[in-house]
């Protein structure tokens, strides 16, 4: 029996997922850690900042881009805006010149994350997209277990700029090539139908259509609450290493950090088994932030090191679903043919919201762990509430 094509766009996904994150989200700490010779900390910050924010701009566009150019194009762009800006930052001896690169890494981010993830995986799936969107999504985890480790060892053999240019060769051959092969297609072109079977009946009742979107209380809720979720996410994960240090040491502390990453997989793939037809995941993102908030404050507490641990374990476990949940929930609340605009503008209000959490935290850590914690907590606490704020559909 032939594999359903699908699951290959899956594979496909994945690996775009792997080098995006591995690029766009995991390697500007590390970037920083590189300048940091070179130019002053605040200003290499404040590039990051400026990276993350170029790409919101760019993401909120992104139907708009997949629908002209099509998404392996789009794909194919921004890997080679990818290489190009991160080799901008490795070469730069001027502000100027890094905040130049961070507008086309940010771009080349916003076409390679999480809203271009989603339609690449949305049309082949519906029944099944829980198990398949956290499936590629796990690309992700694995570009911070990979790609992360991978820029700290080649800048030490080779420097930044060869690092840059030998991955970044690397990364647009890979997504050129898998571009051309699985993303240019879609089922209908194949003759098949969503998840491999026989096409199924529209709901009774379809989701009435998106308005304009912050009157939306269902689009204005989902974005509250995945904004909230990952700027509390960002927040601690910018701080975790120097949160366990002094109990942990470095090294353990490093090591706790892929404990995180190692539990983000394993929880994502446990919802993408357990998410059903019928089951509010409203009320399961609520869950998972509740169960963030809960390893919080275990880490607020605890000094004893497998406390520590297990912290790390209970946060870690929702880092994977907190990007995979709101393209679900907005695959519910939402008709199929709004999915794709709500997801985009979800990513840039997120991405938008979480550009500034390194700043805001460390600055109540400034005040003390106490504040710190406390605004970790009520964060995600507040995500929870604002998630399961009442809807009129």
């Amino acid at each position: 029996m032939a594999v359903f094509f699908g699951w290959r766009v899956v594979a496909a996904a994945f690996v775009v997922a792997l080098f995006g994150w591995g690029f766009g989200f995991y390697g500007p700490p590390v970037f920083l850690h590189a300048l940091e010779g070179r130019m002053p900390r605040w200003l290499v910050s404040l590039a990051v900042t400026c990276h993350f924010l170029a790409g919101a701009i760019v993401v909120a566009r992104m139907p708009a881009l997949q629908a002209r150019f099509g998404i392996a194009r789009v794909v194919t762009a921004g890997a080679v805006a990818t290489a190009l800006g991160v080799l901008g930052w490795a070469l730069a001896a001027a502000p100027w010149q890094l905040f130049a690169a961070t507008l086309l890494s940010g771009a080349g981010w916003a076409c390679t994350g999480g809203a271009a993830i989603n339609a690449i995986v949305a049309p082949w799936f519906a029944r099944k997209r829980p198990m398949a969107l956290g499936m590629a999504f796990n690309g992700a985890s694995m570009g911070g277990v990979v790609l992360g480790p991978l820029w700290v060892a080649l800048i030490a053999w080779l420097g930044f700029p060869a690092a840059a240019a030998l991955l970044g060769s690397a990364m647009v051959l890979a997504l050129a090539a898998i571009g051309a092969r699985y993303l240019g297609r879609t089922p209908a072109q194949m003759g098949l139908a969503p998840d491999g079977e026989a096409p199924r009946a529209a709901p009774p009742r379809p989701p009435a259509a998106l308005g304009p979107p912050w009157r939306d209380r269902r689009f204005a809720t989902l974005a509250g609450a995945n904004a909230l979720c990952l700027f509390a996410q960002l927040g601690l994960v910018a701080h975790l290493v120097s949160v366990l240090a002094p109990a942990l040491g470095g090294q353990g502390a490093g090591l706790a950090m892929g404990l995180a990453t190692g539990c983000a997989v394993a929880g994502r793939v446990l919802a993408g088994w357990l998410l059903r037809p019928g089951l509010s995941r409203r009320r399961v993102f609520a869950g998972n932030a509740a169960m963030q908030a809960a390893g919080v404050a275990l880490l607020a507490v605890s000094s004893d090191p497998a406390l520590l641990l297990a912290a790390v374990a209970v946060f870690g476990f929702g880092i994977g679903n907190a990007t995979t949940l709101p393209p679900l929930i907005a695959q519910q609340d939402f008709p199929e043919a709004d999915v794709g605009r709500v997801v985009a503008l979800l990513v840039a209000t997120g991405q938008a919201t979480y550009a500034f959490a390194p700043a805001a935290f460390g600055l109540l850590r400034e005040v003390g762990e106490a504040p710190f914690f406390a605004g970790l907590v009520a964060c995600q606490l507040a995500a929870a509430a604002v998630a399961l704020a009442r809807v009129r559909t």
